[in-house]
């Protein structure tokens, strides 16, 4: 198990194994945001019950919600609009280093998992 959040802690989260591939992104976004994104099934993250409140952002075609924690600003992950897209985006710069020590970074244009 991993654990993870955000800088203030109120988003915490874990996920059940490290990520094998992560995804440094750089569309107009994710450059900004700084975010190395890694995917997994919705159903292998774990949120704390007692998990801080997220600001969402969506832009172009409003596919996905980026979240934010409303404390700190840290962008903690994204989800799909669309409950049929079992994939969500969890932003491994709130995971501690050790996590991604085995990780390949992938470019945009190179092949995800």
């Amino acid at each position: 198990m991993i654990d993870a959040s955000c800088h203030c802690g109120a988003v915490s989260f874990t996920v059940d194994a490290p990520p094998d591939e992560v995804n440094a992104c750089d569309c107009s976004l994710c450059r900004r945001y700084g975010a190395r994104w890694a995917y997994y099934d919705p159903s292998r993250v774990r949120f704390a019950p007692d998990c801080g409140r997220t600001d969402i952002y969506m832009w172009g075609p409003r596919r996905l919600e980026f979240h934010r924690c409303a404390s700190c600003g840290c962008v903690t992950h994204w989800r799909a609009v669309d409950p049929g897209r079992p994939v969500m985006g969890i932003n491994t710069r709130m995971m501690p280093p050790g996590a991604l020590a085995n990780a390949r970074v992938l470019r945009n244009g190179e092949h995800i998992g």
